[in-house]
């Protein structure tokens, strides 16, 4: 294979912007052929915008039966990802979903499962893995520079959105149309980045999240969540769409100093000792280790983004290049916000792994109560932007 052919299922804001770079031939060794969406008036603007440069489906089946492509890149409503994913693995295609890799964790573990077997490439589109910030955190954390992980903080409160952003769908800000609110829509790439960038997942959550505490929905709008790492660390993640102006800092302590980012910035206030050493051989009444304030040079840019992850995934099929956001990875984040509801639903800690059945149980029983109704749902009608 010189070249990998991709087939994009779902053509709104994210599926446009995927097939406008495809289109200006933008990622090497991959070509756009085919788009499906069950919304005519998609498919009609996909016929101005590019004539018949693509073939054009209306429905799933016709679709994958086509064999028109190599890879299919997921740009659906959050519900539709795992289903999809698993028909394109068993019709023999690889996969590139975009965030968040579903809802709720159970329905991921199968579409891993059938990824596993189907031995496709399969990745997923977390693009802010390519920023160059978290690339040097994860490297800094990997390679022992801050030493044992104490302490993560990430406040991401600079996710505001009015009452008009959630009035503007039906679908929006319900558990039935879009399963979630801050953290399905907003923060999937902070989840991912927070467990990411130090290689851990914490051992157990708790969470409070706030439903329509700021504006008229029915899912979270704001969140503040405490967890235990099996090291000993802690962290603390807050978030919210309701705060002007809103904050972005991610800190993260261990044993040789204190990494922040902020303002697009990386610092490192790294300890010419460890703590540890220190505390253990100072014997004077008052002092503290020596500390340096370095400013890590990074790439100004934001990295390569969406199409640096696609550019990644045909690589990795074209030449082996290992993937940079491998689709199994997708549960993790997941499982972070899942563990978030499921602890405010039950106002109690959750360990990890989830009780998957409990968690599906509770949030069929809020989509039973959901002003939308999902009968209207279709492949793709909705705004697919998980972050604009």
């Amino acid at each position: 294979m010189s070249k990998v052919r991709f087939g994009l299922i779902g053509i709104g804001n994210m599926g446009k912007g995927h097939t406008n770079y495809f289109a200006k031939n933008e990622v090497a060794g991959g070509e756009l052929t085919a788009i499906v969406d069950t919304n005519p008036e998609r498919l009609e603007w996909v016929r101005q915008q590019y004539g018949d440069r693509f073939q054009l489906f209306d429905n799933p089946d016709s679709f994958f039966a086509s064999q028109a492509f190599d890879a299919v890149l997921i740009c659906t409503p959050h519900y539709d990802h795992p289903g999809l994913a698993i028909a394109a693995f068993e019709h023999g295609y690889h996969v590139l979903v975009e965030k968040p890799a579903g809802v709720y964790t159970k329905q991921v573990r199968e579409m891993n499962e059938a990824a596993a077997r189907s031995g496709k490439a399969f990745g997923i589109m977390y693009n802010q893995r390519t920023n160059p910030l978290y690339q040097k955190l994860r490297d800094l954390v990997s390679s022992g520079e801050l030493g044992e992980i104490r302490r993560t903080n990430w406040i991401i409160t600079n996710w505001y959105r009015s009452q008009s952003y959630y009035d503007s769908g039906g679908w929006r800000a319900t558990w039935a149309g879009e399963g979630g609110g801050v953290l399905l829509n907003q923060d999937p790439h902070q989840l991912d980045l927070w467990q990411w960038t130090i290689d851990m997942m914490p051992k157990r959550v708790r969470a409070f999240c706030h439903f329509g505490k700021y504006r008229n929905i029915e899912v979270e709008d704001d969140v503040t969540a405490y967890v235990e790492y099996e090291n000993g660390a802690t962290g603390l993640f807050v978030t919210t769409t309701g705060e002007a102006p809103g904050t972005n800092r991610f800190e993260v302590s261990g044993d040789r100093g204190k990494i922040v980012i902020e303002d697009g910035k990386l610092t490192f206030w790294r300890l010419r000792v460890p703590e540890s050493e220190f505390n253990r051989d100072f014997k004077g009444g008052f002092g503290a280790p020596e500390c340096w304030k370095c400013e890590i040079p990074v790439s100004s840019s934001e990295g390569s983004q969406h199409k640096g992850i696609t550019q990644n995934f045909i690589d990795h099929i074209l030449q082996g290049t290992p993937l940079l956001a491998p689709g199994e990875e997708g549960i993790k984040g997941l499982t972070l916000s899942n563990a978030m509801y499921l602890s405010s639903w039950t106002d109690n800690w959750v360990d990890l792994p989830i009780d998957e059945d409990l968690y599906y149980e509770k949030l069929q029983e809020r989509i039973q109560n959901s002003t939308y109704n999902k009968e209207t749902r279709k492949l793709d009608h909705m705004d697919v932007s998980g972050t604009h």
